[in-house]
């Protein structure tokens, strides 16, 4: 338990506030409220996911296959913009790896080109649920014969290995696009919208395929339905985060210092670039890695400032972190405010050259001096950013918060060992 310190105390009372000061707890009230948007935003974007690949294995087309991956890409904006809510959630975390796991064992799930996404480690590695109405795998025997929601279930992180990864966006990216084979080079996964066409059928069990497709998304809107429950009235992400104020604003700015430095900085961009590996991207099947950094870095500043603008364009808005800072430190207040902008200039040209026919998994390439340059001034700019979040704590009268490390920021040498 973070206790509260002297100067915290006089924030709580008032009487080291101004007479507009924003209350630490109308800050997180209002935070709650960005939180419970996310997730609703999430869900219908699910939903609407959901209803696209019905439209998919119902008319197996080109056409339906492209709205489908369109669909994915749109569930992404809002989801991402949730992950600012981990680390300092107890709760979040604890329900986060079923929605986000990440990277994963794809042959776990479908085919694989040769041992491509293999893993010598991982006795599942290779199972391949979709082929395989019973699995014995080093002893553990599952009953596969239909592919529910319940099967995904059992089977995630099975055997407590977190690259079995079995339901959530990942699995189901992987199902739309198939690998991408292409390591550093331009271009996506390319599954074949047969993939999904029992009447034309490649790959092997197409039926079993959309199977899996329709228990892994209605698993991902059933995962999202009990998040939007946790941030409602009365749920269990509302009350831990209002319980008590300073608790409260430990949870939110370590969220915010976790998402940015150990998550984002470290294990989703410079391992990465340290490595020039395109399995340590994001959306590796995809190529949408630009748009997923970008809204990480929307979900700090959502937090910070207190505001979500939502998949309809209106507006959540209210008193925020940037406030309480502002309080104690307005210079300090205005250079985190800053710092994140600079961060979403960084992310914003990253996004740039992927609208432009760079990919993200090309800027790491071993050789590729600009495109690394681009990805690491993103790093940098998250690095500056969590050294003021840092600071802000301090400055509100919090004890220090240690935020999550990663090895590529910490010891870098280690990555290589």
């Amino acid at each position: 338990m973070i206790l509260r310190t002297t100067a915290f105390a006089a924030l709580l009372s008032g009487t080291a506030l101004h007479a507009h000061a924003a209350a630490p707890s109308d800050v997180l009230s209002n935070y709650a409220d960005i939180a419970l948007a996310g997730y609703e935003d999430s869900l219908e974007t699910a939903k609407t996911l959901k209803g696209a690949l019905n439209a998919l294995v119902a008319a197996p087309t080109a056409a339906n296959l492209d709205a489908a991956r369109a669909a994915w890409i749109a569930a992404r904006v809002p989801y991402q913009q949730t992950e600012a809510f981990r680390f300092g959630n107890p709760v979040v975390d604890a329900w986060e790896g079923k929605v986000n796991a990440w990277p994963l064992d794809e042959g776990l799930i479908d085919y694989v080109a040769g041992n491509a996404g293999l893993n010598d480690e991982n006795p599942f590695s290779d199972a391949n649920v979709i082929a395989n109405p019973a699995l014995d795998v080093s002893g553990t025997k599952v009953d596969a014969a239909t592919i529910t929601p319940e099967l995904l279930q059992s089977m995630h992180e099975i055997d407590g290995i977190e690259a079995n990864v079995t339901t959530g966006y990942h699995a189901i990216e992987f199902l739309l696009w198939g690998q991408d084979l292409n390591g550093t080079e331009a271009g996506a996964g390319t599954r074949p919208v047969t993939d999904f066409d029992p009447a034309n059928c490649t790959g092997g069990n197409c039926e079993r395929r959309i199977q899996y497709l329709l228990s892994a998304a209605d698993l991902l809107i059933s995962d999202l339905e009990e998040a939007v429950v946790l941030w409602s009235e009365g749920g269990q992400g509302r009350n831990e985060v209002t319980a008590d104020p300073a608790q409260g604003l430990v949870m939110a700015f370590t969220g915010m210092g976790s998402l940015s430095y150990g998550e984002q900085a470290g294990e989703r961009m410079k391992l990465g670039l340290l490595l020039h590996d395109p399995e340590e991207e994001h959306d590796c099947f995809s190529d949408n890695t630009h748009a997923s950094h970008f809204y990480d870095g929307q979900g700090i500043q959502n937090v910070y400032l207190g505001t979500y603008t939502r998949i309809d364009g209106s507006m959540i808005e209210g008193p925020s972190l940037y406030d309480v800072v502002k309080e104690k430190d307005a210079d300090l207040a205005d250079a985190l405010k800053a710092d994140i902008e600079t961060t979403m200039e960084k992310l914003g040209a990253i996004v740039a050259s992927a609208e432009a026919g760079t990919a993200y998994d090309q800027l790491i390439a071993a050789g590729n001096e600009d495109g690394n340059a681009l990805v690491q001034d993103a790093i940098d700019a998250l690095v500056a950013q969590t050294r003021n979040i840092d600071r802000a704590v301090t400055a509100i009268g919090l004890e220090k918060i240690d935020f999550e490390g990663s090895d590529s920021l910490d010891s870098p040498n280690a990555v290589f060992q």
